[in-house]
Parts: structure tokens; C-alpha cells; sequence
């Protein structure tokens, strides 16, 4: 019989529809017809219309979203999202098994490790926050320390449990996930969308994070997202991964059906063979298996390595090659003035994406690999890995295709291209070629520099054409009036991007330093410029940070390139390129501008003393080359950093390590003619831990 008494048909209600959205979206076993589903909400709808004070947050009805967001503010992670070294085949599997044995202190003749292998799931990494039974935060991965808050738009993903079906080991809980678009809701969407005449999505997983960080929750809604769970933080009295898992579906989460657990990397590299084929059957994209050390005793003695736990990886699925037409070859002129060669082809799908456009690297590469324009080609993706042409079919060739040669000057400004002796790159030399200027300001405001949120393409192009911004001062004369002239910037996207410039104007020295785009100069020379710096300039006691910012900048400005050689980690190569950029009459006074636009950097405390950090790798250079699986370059030279070691960007006498990866070219010749020891990803990983390289 059904009550009459508002909020106690209210409740009733939403336990009713709770349970019919945990069978449909969870269990895949529906039990109520969709126009049951639909009335029975409708009159939810009706009675909290009606009675305000009986919404709860937790209600089926607030999964259709609320009004759109201006921006998403950031969440900091109490447990950072670590990010998982790569492996690739059977061998990498081994030696990952062996890793881990020999950090458990496992001989040949001990039991295997139990592993737990998941299917890894192509879309977005998340964290949901619970307290007590109900969902009160969800936050993108970000960074792995830090993250956006999309709550809003995560209430709508109907496999999120907005109550937990049980109360949780705990007050305060942490789940993590990946939201992805399964296949049919990925080509429906598509579908729809050339319907209406508009551009379709290049692939599911790039438009699951669009959709999760759109502005109005009501358009995450309508394109039917789902979720994995996979990992709990915060739970107590568990012991081991997989239990883990199973108290997950009794909270009410999804958890991938296809979940093992297996004993030893026997049962492991079967696993991962069963799904080498049969993951094209299933109706969301996945690239690999991530594979788990079980036991969470044994997790935790194994501990993690920079960014990494040595309890997990991520075997990754071999490059899927696909054949396409390479229909015209265009030069594309960097911030740097390098004109690389990037081929247009016939699109084509490859790993779940629409590839339109691949990297060539250089003109010898094209003729090593005897490409012509015409040409049946080799096309391959891996993972975020940018595509590539692989070869030629040269037995498709009709006698129609047509070599073709690197362009004598810039296609841009027709300035003379250069390509100096010993390097593989051609070169525009124009400083003001409007490509280098257009990228050199990108660079300013990017990530590697600043970090000006919002400040993109087409934001950075519209000023650069209307000569508001000719140099990277320039953009913090910019006020909201201004902004708010471009076109799509309306007045509160202007206030927003007006108030990301005033924030970037206060960053580390060595982040303005490699934000100039100076050639040869990346992050760990800007680094070490900036340790010189503070070294060589040390910041009086009633000194403000703008002043000494004013005399860093000077000191680094009037250095010859013979004293710059003298700093740790920068040869003569660097120091010249650094002297000639301060040369220039045009970008002699760069930093000056940008303190007198109002830039300061992050000065040292007033007499603190500079010290290194001290470690393994104290007083150690090391060189990073090549692909490594478990480390982008980014993340190897920050966990050498971490170990108090010196990571460099070029191979020489002083080098105490390369570590080498797969396609380690010319740096690896270098350090075997000078008998520099060389490493693998895994000598590295023991370095980093103390141990001594065999």
C-alpha cells in the first residue's frame, strides 16, 4: 500500500529507484520496465517539487545536474593518484615478477606471488569521496596531487552510487575508478552528432574527459558515461585487494566482472594472452592489464618509487598497425624555428582513434624509410604514443607517387631555412616568424612555463593577430575590457582568464626562466640556473621578492657564456645558446619587461641557504634517453632529482650514468665511445633505491 505521507513516500521512492538503477547499471540485470522506471521518478520529482526541504543530495533527481559551472575548483588528493610503470611483453612480465620477489625477500624455491589482474580501462581516473553513505565529492585525477572538482557532473554517471547500499568500514571513504564511454554509446553520440551536420569525436576516451569537465552537468548527463571501481582508500581491516574488490560491489559499485585473481606471473601472462584478441569484443576500450601484488601487507612493504608503487605495472597491448594513403606532406615551423615534416593521410581508425595526421621526425627519416608522397603506408598507435608511419608498401606503388624534398625556405615568413652541420633538424632562423612567435608564446603560458590557465590556441592567436601580445610581457598588461573583446570570451571567462594571468605573474624562477623558450635550455637546465642564481644572488633581509627577482634576472642577463660554463650541469653548447639569447637586442631585455610588467619569482627566505638534496644519486649527473615503460622523461629526471642526482641533457665525460631506452640513438654511441656505464629502466629503479648498479 502506498503511503500518502509526502516524505515518507519520498524516501520510499528513492529506495525503490536506487535499487532499479544498481540492478540496470551494476548488475546489467534490470528488473523494472524503463516507463515504470520514469513514472515512479516523475513522481519523485513531483513531490520534491512540491516540498523543497525533502531534496536530499542523495536523491535519484539529482542526477540530471545542476546549473552549468564557470570553472571547477581544484581538489587535493589526501593520497596522491599514482601513476603506473608500463611493461611490454612476456619478458618485461618476468622482470617485474622478479622485482617484486626480490622486494619480498621470495627465493626460487618460495611460493608464487598471488597477483590480481584487471582489465585497464581507456577512459578517465577518478576519486569519489563518501562520508558515512552518502557521495559528497568527485574529483578528476589531475596531476596524481591534484585534481578538479566535477561533483556536479559525476552525479550524473548512474553508476555512481549516490548512497552506499552498506555502511562503509569507516566515516570518511575514497573510491577510485575510471569513468569511460562505452563503444555504443560512443557511436550513437557520433551518430547524432552527423545527424546535425557536426564534427564528429575522434574516439571514446578523449571524449569521456571532455564530457566529465563539461560546464553544464545536463550535457554529461545525456551521453551515458559508466564506471569501473577499482581501488578503495580509507578502508580498514582488509587484507588483501581482492577482498578489497568484493566489498566494493557490496557498497553498490561496478567493478569490472573480468577481474582475476591468479597465483604467480605464470597464470598473469595467460591472462594477458586470453585478452591479446578477445578485449575487441567488449563494449568499452582497453589498452593493457594492470596487474597487482594481492596481498596489501605485501603492497606496503614493497612500498613505491618516485611516482610509482613497485607492487603494480601496466602491461600494455602491442602498437596496432593499420595501412592508410599518404596524401601530402606539410612543414610545420615550432616555437624553436624546427620545421618538421608531418604527413596528412587518408583517416583512418587505429586503436579507437580517428587518425588524420602522423609524425614523419625529419627528412632522413623520410628517406631512410623511402616514403613518398602517394605512397600505401604503415600506420601505427600506441597508447598516448603520437602516430607514426612505420613504412612503405612499396609493392602497392603504381609509378603516381612523388619523392618529395624538404622546402628551401620557411612556408611561413620565406625566410632561408638552415640546417646546421651535425643535427638532423632544418631550421627557420627568423626570430619573428609569426609560427615561432605564436609557439613561443604557447610555451610562455603552458604548462613547461607559467601555466596560464585558459590562455590556448585560439585565445593566444586572436591577441598575437590583433598585435596585443608580441612578447610574453605583453600578456600581463592585459585587463578583463581587453579580454572581454575577443571574440567567444565573454565577461565572466574574461574575469576568469584575467585573474589565472594575475596569479601566474608570482612563479619559480626556474619556471619563468624555461617559460623565455631559450634553445637548449629545458627544465633541469632552468633548474640549475635558478639554484646559481639564488646561490650567486642570495636575497637580503629586508629585501622584497620583486627586487630580487630585479637582480637575478640582471645577473643572469649580463653573464658571459664562459662563467655560465662554470655552473653544475651546463656545458659550453648551453651556455653559448643561453649568451646569445641575452645578445639579441630583441630578447636581451626579455626578463626586464617582465618584471617591469609585474612578474616576480619565488625568492629564497632573506640569508636561507641553498643546499642540495641529498641522496642515493648525491653528486651524480645522469642522462635520460630513449622510451622508457615506466617513466615519461618528465617523471625519470624528477625522480632523479628526488634522489639528489643531476639529470642532463647531454652525454660527456663527466656523465656518471645514461639510462637508456629503446630508440636511444646518438646519446648512446656517445656514452659507449666514453665509456659511461649505461642502464636500463630497471638499473635506474635500483640506483634510486640505494643499490649499486651490477
Amino acid at each position: 500500500m502506498t503511503t500518502t505521507d509526502p516524505a515518507a513516500r519520498a524516501t520510499e521512492l528513492r529506495a525503490i529507484l536506487d535499487e532499479a538503477n544498481h540492478r540496470y547499471h551494476v548488475l546489467d540485470a534490470p528488473t523494472m520496465e524503463d516507463v515504470e522506471y520514469d513514472r515512479l521518478l516523475r513522481e519523485l520529482y513531483d513531490i520534491e517539487a512540491a516540498n523543497p526541504e525533502l531534496v536530499t543530495s542523495d536523491s535519484p533527481t539529482q542526477r540530471v545536474g545542476g546549473p552549468p559551472s564557470t570553472l571547477f575548483a581544484s581538489v587535493r588528493h589526501d593520497v596522491p593518484m599514482l601513476s603506473l610503470g608500463n611493461v611490454f611483453g612476456a619478458d618485461e612480465l618476468r622482470e617485474f615478477d622478479a622485482r617484486v620477489r626480490r622486494g619480498l625477500g621470495r627465493g626460487p624455491d618460495d611460493p608464487p606471488v598471488d597477483y590480481v589482474c584487471e582489465l585497464k580501462i581507456d577512459g578517465l581516473a577518478i576519486s569519489l569521496r563518501y562520508e558515512g553513505r552518502t557521495f559528497v565529492r568527485g574529483a578528476t585525477r589531475g596531476d596524481g596531487t591534484t585534481g578538479e572538482d566535477v561533483t556536479a557532473n559525476l552525479r550524473t554517471v548512474k553508476a555512481i552510487p549516490l548512497r552506499l547500499l552498506a555502511d562503509p568500514p569507516g566515516d570518511v571513504l575514497e573510491v577510485r575508478g575510471e569513468v569511460f564511454m562505452p563503444r555504443g554509446a560512443f557511436a550513437a553520440l557520433n551518430e547524432q552528432l552527423e545527424r546535425d551536420g557536426k564534427p564528429l569525436y575522434a574516439n571514446a576516451r578523449n571524449t569521456t574527459a571532455g564530457t566529465v569537465r563539461q560546464k553544464d552537468p545536463a550535457v554529461t548527463a545525456s551521453r551515458n558515461l559508466s564506471i569501473w571501481a577499482y581501488q578503495l582508500v580509507g578502508a580498514h581491516g582488509l587484507e588483501s585487494h581482492a577482498e578489497s574488490l568484493e566489498l566494493l560491489r557490496t557498497l553498490g559499485f561496478p567493478v569490472n566482472p573480468n577481474v582475476r585473481r591468479v597465483a604467480g606471473i605464470d597464470e598473469v601472462i595467460a591472462y594477458v594472452d586470453a585478452w591479446a584478441d578477445a578485449r575487441r569484443e567488449l563494449d568499452y576500450e582497453t589498452d593493457g592489464i594492470v596487474v597487482k601484488v594481492d596481498s596489501l601487507a605485501e603492497q606496503a612493504t614493497l612500498g613505491f618509487v618516485s611516482r610509482a608503487p613497485r607492487w603494480a605495472t601496466a602491461y600494455k597491448f602491442p602498437a596496432q598497425q593499420v595501412t592508410t594513403r599518404l596524401e601530402e606532406i606539410e612543414v610545420y615551423v615550432g616555437r624553436t624555428g624546427a620545421m618538421t615534416p608531418v604527413a596528412h593521410v587518408t583517416p583512418v581508425l587505429v586503436g579507437g582513434t580517428t587518425v588524420r595526421n602522423a609524425t614523419l621526425h625529419n627528412i632522413d627519416e623520410i628517406r631512410r624509410k623511402d616514403l613518398r608522397v602517394g605512397d600505401t603506408v604503415v600506420l601505427q598507435r600506441a597508447g598516448d604514443v603520437i602516430p607514426e608511419v612505420v613504412s612503405a608498401v612499396v609493392d602497392a606503388r603504381d609509378g603516381s607517387e612523388t619523392v618529395w624534398e624538404m622546402p628551401s625556405t620557411c612556408p611561413v615568413c620565406g625566410t632561408e631555412a638552415l640546417r646546421e652541420e651535425g643535427e638532423v633538424v632544418t631550421r627557420c632562423p627568423n626570430p619573428f616568424c609569426p609560427a615561432q612567435r605564436i609557439g613561443g608564446l604557447l610555451h610562455f603560458a603552458g604548462r613547461g612555463g607559467v601555466d596560464i590557465d585558459g590562455l590556448g590556441y585560439k585565445i593566444m592567436l586572436q591577441l598575437a593577430e590583433r598585435e596585443l601580445v608580441k612578447e610574453p610581457a605583453d600578456i600581463f598588461r592585459l585587463d578583463v575590457e581587453t579580454l572581454e573583446g575577443l571574440e567567444r570570451l565573454g565577461r565572466k571567462s574574461a574575469e576568469n582568464l584575467a585573474a589565472a594571468i594575475g596569479a601566474a605573474r608570482r612563479r619559480p624562477l626556474a619556471r619563468i626562466i624555461n617559460a623565455l623558450g631559450i634553445r637548449h635550455v629545458g627544465e633541469q637546465t632552468a633548474v640549475d640556473l635558478a639554484t646559481w642564481l639564488a646561490r650567486e644572488t642570495p636575497r637580503g633581509d629586508d629585501e622584497s621578492e620583486a627586487a630580487w627577482t630585479q637582480r637575478a634576472v640582471t645577473r643572469l642577463r649580463d653573464a658571459p657564456a664562459d662563467e655560465l660554463t662554470e655552473v653544475f650541469g651546463i656545458g659550453r653548447v648551453v651556455a653559448e645558446a643561453i649568451a646569445r639569447f641575452f645578445d639579441d637586442e630583441h630578447t636581451r631585455h626579455a626578463l626586464d619587461r617582465l618584471v617591469a610588467a609585474g612578474m616576480v619569482a619565488e625568492a629564497p627566505a632573506p640569508g636561507a641557504p641553498v643546499e642540495p638534496v641529498e641522496g642515493p644519486l648525491s653528486g651524480k649527473t645522469l642522462v635520460v634517453t630513449g622510451t622508457l615503460p615506466g617513466f615519461s622523461r618528465e617523471e625519470a629526471e624528477a625522480a632523479i632529482r628526488a634522489a639528489g642526482g643531476h639529470p642532463a641533457g647531454s652525454v660527456s665525460a663527466k656523465t656518471d650514468y645514461l639510462v637508456a631506452g629503446e630508440k636511444a640513438g646518438s646519446k648512446l654511441a656517445r656514452a659507449e665511445s666514453l665509456g659511461v656505464p649505461v642502464l636500463d629502466e630497471a638499473g635506474l629503479r635500483a640506483i634510486l633505491d640505494g643499490a649499486t648498479p651490477e
